[in-house]
């Protein structure tokens, strides 16, 4: 542990604290890398972020569990009140009374069923997945279902593999060891991901025949 760390530490912050901030920068760099040059495009880096952070603080099993509750019953009720002319915030409000009350007979049924999980889980990754719901129908609503599918799949693909990235515990002890150099490094990468402008993996599958064509001209 370095002596900032150290000091922070004295200071009262707790070390798990410390540890998930200097992580977070590292939760965004892998979004944007695979956002940059593998073409995984999500929901953005900070719904991403805030749901691999849900996970920690739910467990990886509860959390999916959560998810789904949140995504489902959140298109469950834009589905319901679809025909309904009303304008956008009074919708939103009315979907996530819908949401909460999912979330409600979740726990009543975690309850029931003596599923000890569920009984620590606090107020705060439950908002942080209920920021997705928003998210969710503002995307089915400009660009349609199909796509918005798509894209909560990706970001629940890259909050799983985000989930693991923090809580490994090399990267932890790296971070906390040279919390300064690390972010510097962090920095750097960023800067030179920022100037790329070739071609996303994905995008070589997608344009692949194209390719193909001009290269034998």
């Amino acid at each position: 542990m370095s002596f900032l760390v150290e000091e922070i530490v004295k200071f009262g912050v707790s070390e798990e604290t410390v540890a998930l901030v200097l992580m977070l920068p590292v939760v965004a760099t892998f979004i944007a890398f695979c956002r940059q040059i593998i073409g995984i495009r999500g929901l953005g880096i900070y719904i991403t972020s805030l749901i691999a952070f849900a996970f920690v603080e739910t467990q990886i099993k509860y959390g999916i569990v959560i998810f789904f509750v949140v995504l489902l019953s959140g298109t469950f009720m834009r589905f319901l009140i679809k025909k309904a002319r009303i304008q956008y915030l009074p919708r939103m409000a009315i979907v996530l009374t819908g949401v909460s009350f999912s979330i409600f007979l979740m726990f009543f049924l975690g309850r029931y069923f003596k599923i000890e999980g569920l009984r620590v889980i606090s107020i705060f990754p439950i908002l942080m997945m209920i920021l997705l719901t928003e998210r969710f129908v503002a995307v089915q609503i400009e660009r349609g279902q199909k796509m918005a599918v798509l894209l909560v799949s990706e970001t629940l693909v890259l909050a799983i593999i985000s989930y693991f990235i923090i809580n490994s515990v090399y990267l932890r002890n790296v971070l906390l060891s040279w919390p300064i150099a690390s972010l510097c490094v962090i920095f750097l990468f960023n800067f030179a991901l920022g100037k790329w402008t070739g071609f996303r993996i994905t995008e070589y599958f997608r344009f692949r025949e194209l390719i193909d064509y001009l290269s034998k001209k």
